[in-house]
């Protein structure tokens, strides 16, 4: 696959804006796909008990550790080279495979289907520094948020129609003909969830183009990975010429936390609370995807009349009064309205942010700034599902452990009060003119 700068250097154009919609529409399979039908069959079938709360708990952590580490490394190869879809490429067909490939853990090989979970998360969350990365390149400053927040969106019809075939497949699948022996049904899921990650990514790995010329193109891979190195050592020693945007990227490193482990372990959260089966935990998934689509496209609107900043304030007070409800709820149907409720903050916050960080970004660097972030949201991400986990298992209330995530979107939405988002664009043009 080619990895050479576009040079068409156009803004806006909807063929680039569809395809790189799509995007999150194929990687959405997964997300929804693993905190369903891949959490319930890794502690029910593959690893019961204590054991599967630990896999699933620290594979989280250890995996989404080892993305903070590489990606803003893996950024600046991409930018130095102009080759991010290279790298998307890589990352997801690796990512895809290792989904698929789960179809062969049974719960005679436990630790295979271990080893493809962690493989499959590592590349999922490694493919956002590529994916976002490209959205200051497809879309100008008035039209970011929008782009954004309809990426979201359309990834949350692509995770709810993938839920809808699941659900399909695991009600009627022995209907159909499909062989029920050896919890068939769960890993044929997952092995669709692989093949719809791979098939509907092939838009943007076809149609969006690095734009940004390459700056090492004649260094060798390891050249350019010292060089890569060397800039991201280069740039934490500048950050103070960044100051808008460090303070953003450490509030989002912590509230971040909070958000993703909410996504992660809310099934976990719902069995040990009211012992919902599994079937009974699949259709509130399905509705959290589809609540999410307008929820997304509304936050993107609402952030373009009253300002980025405003509309994160909104997100991150919805959210402290999620996890306060969910300490206080004792009945099912309560569940449903927390479920709902998140859902419309959900992929707003991400959103917004996405697009907060994409206004405060150099163009030449996106890769490496949008690594950044991806630190920034992964870096310390460990802590919230093992701090989860952990008083989950210690004081075996669900109350306690979903109240505890509250420090994170707290502290995290006090960092970010002081943010201007106006003299962060203005640092990063003077940071660009600088390095150039």
């Amino acid at each position: 696959m080619a990895s050479v700068a576009s040079p068409n250097l156009a803004k806006n154009q909807p063929r680039e804006i569809f395809a790189w919609c799509m995007y999150d529409w194929a990687n959405s399979a997964y997300s929804t796909i693993y905190i369903t039908v891949l959490v319930l069959y890794l502690q029910g079938a593959v690893l019961e008990g204590d054991a599967g709360l630990t896999a699933w708990g620290w594979g989280i952590g250890i995996t989404t550790l080892c993305s903070a580490i590489l990606s803003p490394i893996l950024g600046a190869i991409a930018d130095a080279r102009a080759n991010k879809r290279l790298w998307l490429f890589a990352t997801t067909m690796m990512g895809a495979s290792a989904s698929a490939l789960m179809f062969f853990g049974t719960p005679e090989r436990p630790w295979f289907f271990v080893a493809m979970f962690l493989i499959a998360n590592l590349n999922y969350e490694l493919v956002q520094t590529f994916y976002n990365a490209f959205l200051p390149e497809i879309a100008d400053d008035q039209k970011m948020s929008e782009v954004s927040a309809w990426g979201y969106g359309t990834g949350y019809v692509g995770g709810g129609l993938m839920l809808v075939i699941a659900i399909l497949v695991l009600s009627y699948g022995e209907s159909w003909g499909l062989s029920k022996e050896n919890y068939f049904l769960p890993r044929l899921c997952l092995l669709l969830m692989g093949i719809w990650w791979a098939v509907f990514s092939l838009p943007m790995l076809l149609m969006v183009r690095d734009k940004s010329p390459p700056r090492r193109s004649e260094a060798s891979l390891w050249a350019t990975a010292a060089m890569g190195l060397q800039q991201v050592k280069s740039t934490l020693g500048e950050i103070s010429r960044y100051k808008m945007l460090m303070i953003f990227l450490i509030g989002f490193l912590i509230f971040n936390d909070g958000v993703m482990t909410v996504i992660s372990q809310a099934s976990v959260f719902a069995k040990n609370k009211f012992q919902m089966e599994d079937s009974a935990l699949v259709p509130v998934f399905l509705m959290i995807q589809f609540v999410a689509l307008p929820g997304a496209i509304f936050l993107g609107w609402i952030a373009n009349k009253i300002g980025q900043k405003n509309a994160l304030h909104i997100c991150l007070a919805i959210w402290v009064l999620v996890l306060v409800s969910g300490f206080l709820i004792q009945e099912v149907w309560q569940f449903w309205v927390m479920a709902a409720v998140t859902a419309l903050v959900m992929g707003g916050t991400q959103s917004v942010s996405r697009t907060i960080m994409g206004l405060m970004t150099p163009e030449s660097r996106t890769g490496e700034f949008f690594g950044f972030f991806n630190l920034s949201g992964k870096a310390f991400s460990m802590l919230g599902p093992i701090m989860f986990t952990e008083i989950l298992k210690r004081t075996g209330s669900a109350n306690w452990a979903i109240l505890s995530l509250l420090v994170f979107f707290v502290v995290g939405w006090a960092i970010i009060a002081p943010l201007n988002i106006a003299r962060g664009r203005r640092e990063a043009r003077e940071g660009l003119d600088a390095a150039g």
